[in-house]
């Protein structure tokens, strides 16, 4: 199969998967638009893989044959998959950080097990390590830098999605809410694997929305190269999720968290022309 058949599969599964990100990648430069569906497809395959196995050991086997993928594309040899093909274009037109590869792989190591998150800061720390790496990785596509707001733009859309995805999540047996927060609303995992909660659930959502808000907020006081906005612009749609799900009533079990498209992508077209999500 050719490259750029590779290259399209890669901006199918994006545009199927991963709509936020498909549309942020066509503010980047033509030239660059390829590759960013090569990495955004690479995340949704890692991504992709807690929720395809049921038990953790599987789930490391299968980031492993991911790490070789991504060894073997920046050797110029890339295994017979499409992403990985894709992947070696990437490594030939711009080289970027392996080491933050690695750190995407070793994150998503945690979405295979039943291991949950102590407080705020360790979930902070696996936002990051993914969606924060992710928007550095596209940076570094694009021949640029985040700059300081970085770590906090990062964090908050990654806590932004888990809200979203709290009945999806559950529905495989994983929470990604802190144990402290659960524990002061005396709310048990079996609980919300069960689809309950009600307002002691609402609780801990409002208070994980507040902290990416916050986060938001702080990434704001720093402006953003013009070269890196794209990789950080599906971030601009956050305050519009997390304003609904914080709205009274709303119920992560009964609800869903959705935009027409027309509202995120003006979104972010604002964030694009002003230079701050």
């Amino acid at each position: 199969m050719s490259v750029e058949a590779a290259f399209a599969t890669c901006e199918e599964t994006v545009k199927r998967f991963d709509s936020d990100r498909y549309w942020a990648v066509l503010f980047a430069p033509p030239e660059k638009r390829p590759l960013l569906f090569a990495l955004y497809a690479f995340n949704h395959e890692i991504a992709h893989v807690a929720e395809a196995v049921r038990e953790p050991m599987l789930g490391a086997i299968r980031l492993q044959w991911w790490r070789e993928a991504v060894e073997s594309a920046r050797a110029g040899n890339p295994r017979p998959h499409d992403v990985a093909r894709a992947l070696a274009k990437v490594f030939v037109r711009t080289d970027p950080p392996m080491e933050l590869f690695e750190t995407l792989l070793a994150a998503r190591e945690l979405d295979a097990g039943a291991e949950m998150f102590k407080d705020m800061g360790a979930l902070e720390t696996y936002a990051d390590a993914t969606s924060g790496t992710l928007m550095r990785l596209a940076a570094a596509i694009l021949g640029s830098e985040i700059g300081e707001g970085a770590r906090d733009i990062g964090i908050a859309y990654a806590l932004t999605g888990l809200l979203r995805s709290i009945p999806f999540h559950a529905g495989r047996g994983k929470i990604y809410l802190p144990v402290e927060m659960l524990a002061a609303e005396k709310l048990s995992p079996e609980e919300i694997f069960a689809g309950r909660g009600g307002e002691r659930l609402k609780t801990v959502m409002n208070k994980i929305a507040a902290h990416a808000q916050d986060k938001l907020d702080s990434a704001r006081r720093f402006s953003i190269a013009s070269g890196a906005l794209p990789a950080v612009l599906p971030a601009a749609i956050a305050p519009a999720y997390l304003k609904q799900v914080t709205k009274p009533g709303f119920d992560p079990f009964r609800h869903r968290a959705e935009l027409p498209l027309w509202r995120r992508q003006l979104a972010m077209m604002r964030a694009n022309i002003g230079g701050r999500i």
